[in-house]
């Protein structure tokens, strides 16, 4: 699956929430409307289609409040200061959250922008269905058709 099939299916979910990609495109990238498929053409190369992941009204369609969306959140360990002042380490085991809170496409742009590969960050958010034509092919055959 190559850069461009990618941005499809992200594009899918956000726009099933609301997102509405003509306006978005023509306002930040042309004004003048090209189509989807060359839309996504040309967001798909030279780096473009940061441009589309990391924008507000994308995001927040995306990680729309209230929805449905199982996720996968990872196990995490971190250090707590308990009531005696001694540091202990705290380690979170990997669960499944269901629905999203107020604002917290927030939270997903800055961890998508800490992430090695926001792609790979922000697949992890899509439908199990969609997840699962991803896992099909080998991982790093991925990673390097999105390169």
């Amino acid at each position: 699956m190559n850069r461009k099939e990618i941005l499809r299916l992200l594009l899918n979910q956000a726009q099933f929430n609301g997102f509405e990609f003509r306006r978005w495109f023509q306002s930040h990238v042309q004004p003048v409307w090209p189509g989807a498929d060359l839309a996504l053409t040309l967001l798909a190369g030279e780096g473009r289609h940061y441009t589309l992941l990391f924008s507000h009204e994308f995001a927040g369609c995306f990680w729309r409040t209230g929805s449905q969306m199982s996720f996968s959140v990872p196990s995490t360990t971190y250090p707590r200061v308990n009531s005696r002042g001694e540091v202990m380490q705290v380690t979170r085991k990997p669960f499944t959250r269901r629905t999203i809170k107020p604002d917290v496409w927030k939270y997903h742009l800055r961890e998508m922008a800490a992430a090695p590969d926001p792609i790979v960050y922000v697949c992890r958010f899509l439908p199990a269905a969609d997840q699962m034509s991803l896992r099909e092919q080998d991982p790093a055959a991925v990673e390097a058709q999105a390169l």
